[in-house]
């Protein structure tokens, strides 16, 4: 009989399959022709077929036949597509992963830096820019019958006495030389004859746009604590935003009056007790000026924090946020003065840069007011815990369940099923009875 072939095992390809193959078929080839060959093929066949083993082991145990050097140079040009994988991997979705977990953890160490981000995400969802933009517009637009009616009140004041308006005319004359000076006193000899109409445009200008100033202002505020506007009647609200705008106006009173009288009355105590001139307490005075200065800025955007918004909040709520308030704001005074000195310097700036400076000034101390507000309201004692939606109300429907009676016949042959029972039962028992 012919000697069968030795069995060739099939094992799955890993690398340089298509080589393994190829050494498979080889070795097969030889087993076969090692087969049919006289004598020695069953040693032919298997010695193939050990061969093609060999080969096929070689290559599944991952040994590259290209030799040593292409081998080298194989890793070689792994080594370096491995970078290029790890680059790619960290400016992938791994890499922002990372930087979110880092930025979570600098919030969850630092608590000014959270509270400072989720400020910055209370003032953007609740449209802050927008409302600045809105109060600076109303802000501005006041300027003009606010002058109207300073130019009312100074013309019935120099009506009654010409040598004021004398000295005004010439001090404008000294300070505006050419036409332009005689322009301007042409404009201030008009406002005194015409005092009345100005002073009554000039109110009823004051009076729009110090609402709309109002409006704005305590809609922003009630927005940045996180409250919805209520819907109120047209008049109710006027009159609410009126009385909100006449006690503002109290308060700043209140408070630029506080600190001129107690700068004031700083200067007399020291001219008093002899130390008038003397630098280090005029340094005393100056700081103290300062500090009181601060109190008064504080009083007043503490009342605008707690009681502007149309939803009015506690006076502890608002107390830190005041405090951060008036020290930004005398920053911003500041910034602001050292602005207009720079730009006044040139003749076109002196002409545009005031108009400039007050609309920057004023947009700036709106988004820091809102902003503030917007930081008060998400402190963590002022955030309000979000309490479990109470659940729906029960409603019980009895169910009722009405059966059939059962029909006459199905009554009859329920009866008559009972009684037929019931006669074989007591026929079984009467024979077992009887079989004892």
């Amino acid at each position: 009989m012919p000697a069968r072939p030795a069995p060739v095992r099939i094992e799955p390809a890993r690398a340089g399959s298509r080589r393994a193959g190829r050494a498979g078929r080889s070795g097969a080839s030889g087993s076969d022709a090692g087969g049919s060959g006289a004598g020695g093929s069953g040693a032919g066949g298997s010695g193939s077929s050990r061969a093609g083993s060999d080969r096929r082991g070689t290559d599944q145990g991952g040994t590259d036949r290209r030799g040593p050097d292409r081998a080298g140079a194989g890793r070689a040009d792994a080594g370096r597509a491995g970078p290029s994988a790890a680059e790619a991997a960290r400016t992938g979705p791994d890499r922002a992963d990372a930087e979110e977990s880092k930025l979570d953890r600098l919030r969850r160490e630092r608590r000014w830096l959270d509270h400072l981000l989720r400020a910055a995400q209370r003032y953007s969802e609740q449209y802050g820019a927008h409302y600045a933009a809105a109060v600076t517009y109303f802000s501005v637009l006041s300027l003009v019958p606010m002058l109207m009616i300073g130019f009312a009140i100074a013309g019935f004041v120099l009506s009654s006495q010409p040598e004021l308006l004398d000295e005004l005319k010439e001090g404008i004359a000294d300070a505006v030389p050419g036409t332009l000076g005689d322009t301007i006193n042409d404009v201030v000899k008009q406002a005194v004859e015409s005092k009345g109409t100005v002073g009554v445009f000039g109110l009823l200008g004051a009076a729009y746009s110090g609402l709309g100033w109002m409006s704005n202002l305590r809609d922003a505020l009630t927005a940045q604590w996180g409250h919805a506007k209520e819907d109120l009647p047209f008049l109710k609200t006027a009159l609410k935003d009126l009385l909100a705008l006449l006690s503002l106006g109290l308060a700043l009173v209140v408070s630029f009056g506080l600190t001129a009288v107690g700068s004031g009355f700083a200067h007399l105590v020291l001219e008093f007790v002899g130390l008038d001139g003397v630098r280090w307490a005029e340094a005393v005075l100056k700081v103290g000026t300062i500090a009181l200065a601060l109190v008064a800025n504080w009083l007043v955007f503490l009342w605008v924090l707690a009681k502007l918004p149309r939803r009015p909040v506690g006076w502890r709520s608002a107390v830190k946020g005041a405090a951060a308030a008036s020290i930004g704001f005398e920053l911003l005074k500041l910034v602001g003065t050292i602005y207009l000195s720079v730009v006044t310097s040139s003749p076109a700036g002196a002409a545009f840069g005031p108009v400039i400076g007050v609309l920057v000034f004023a947009n700036l101390v709106a988004q820091f007011l809102l902003f503030i507000t917007a930081w008060t309201a998400t402190a963590r004692e002022n955030v309000l815990k979000d309490l479990p939606a109470p659940p729906p109300p029960a409603v019980i429907r009895p169910v009722v369940e009405v059966r059939r009676a059962p029909s006459p016949r199905a009554a009859a042959g329920l009866v008559g099923a009972g009684v037929l029972l019931g006669a074989l039962f007591r026929g079984t028992s009467g024979r077992s009875r009887r079989g004892r």
